[in-house]
């Protein structure tokens, strides 16, 4: 049974798992383990270093279909990629498992039909088996490493978001085929449907984790990616700041040799009118575009006129 209800962190844990037991696995999933009592959730995700406002967030999503309009801050990137990976865990190696051996007890051997149910079975379970490796080997560790403050260029959440796809259309279709065409009598009857019980509660469970990656998890990388983003920006201009703050100031003879530039006189011509060698020159030169990140004539003017280098009126007359 489900009680439709926003939980909070004041609410008893006991209370959220007595309305709705499906989320016992999601307690595994996040790590939190059994014997809480009657501690409130935000206690016990204290006491087990879980981030209870990312628990909530996800119970809430699977109980009730909420989602924050916005993916902020608050989501913990490291607690939801901690859970879809636990998920993983618990599909691929018990859930999938479980089911095959369940029909390998109900289905029959010698049957051609049963046969062919348990080879489709078999390829809807690698498909399941192929989505999940891909995520662990490629999207995971993505993630980690922008959690590490790094940000590999060769990859980002979109190219998952694109191809990211629902995986339970072949489930579907294997039940529908056990119910329409795969008649049993008796005790086996009973355990087929046991069997079918369990393929539609995971099928809705599929459906759910894949529903958390798009809804919750790829919005949160995409936060990420655009804070990464917005703080290399601003660590990129602090230095140019700080290189401009730190640059060597412009020596006295550089001045001169500024205002001889801006005039238009040639290296050797200005060698000449300040008595030193034109490699001495050319090495001032060098020191000036280094100091200033300038390189233009134009933009020499400019810093000559705004530092009173030269003055701008006798300037704009010699034009």
């Amino acid at each position: 049974m489900k009680r439709m209800k926003l939980y909070e962190a004041d609410d008893k844990m006991i209370d959220l798992i007595s309305d709705n037991y499906s989320m016992l696995q999601g307690l595994s999933a996040f790590g939190i383990r059994l014997g809480f009592g009657d501690k409130t959730v935000s206690e016990i995700c204290e006491q087990q270093g879980v981030d209870c406002y990312t628990f909530l967030t996800v119970v809430n999503f699977l109980i009730n279909g909420y989602a924050p309009k916005e993916i902020d801050g608050k989501v913990s990137v490291s607690t939801l990629l901690n859970y879809l990976r636990a998920s993983h865990r618990y599909f691929l190696d018990y859930q999938l498992p479980a089911i095959r051996k369940k029909l390998e007890e109900t289905l029959s051997k010698d049957n051609n039909l049963d046969i062919l149910i348990l080879k489709l079975y078999d390829s809807y379970a690698n498909d399941i088996r192929k989505h999940m490796k891909y995520e662990d080997k490629t999207l995971f560790p993505y993630v980690e490493a922008l959690l590490r403050g790094e940000r590999p260029s060769d990859y980002n959440v979109e190219i998952f978001a694109k191809h990211h796809s629902d995986t339970t259309g072949k489930f579907h279709e294997l039940k529908n085929i056990i119910i329409k065409y795969l008649p049993h009598d008796g005790l086996t009857n009973n355990q087929l449907t046991a069997t079918l019980y369990d393929m539609y509660n995971n099928e809705e469970w599929l459906s759910n984790h894949s529903n958390v990656e798009e809804l919750l998890f790829v919005p949160a990388i995409r936060s990420m990616e655009q804070n990464m983003h917005d703080d290399n920006v601003s660590a990129r201009i602090s230095s140019l700041i700080r290189r401009a703050e730190n640059n060597e100031p412009i020596s006295e003879r550089e001045k001169e040799i500024i205002v001889c530039l801006v005039q238009g006189l040639s290296n050797k011509e200005i060698a000449n009118r300040l008595y030193i060698s034109v490699n001495t020159v050319t090495t001032h030169r060098r020191n000036i575009i280094r100091k200033l990140q300038i390189h233009s004539l134009a933009g020499l003017t400019i810093y000559a006129i705004a530092n009173n280098l030269i003055d701008k009126s006798l300037f704009e007359d010699k034009k």
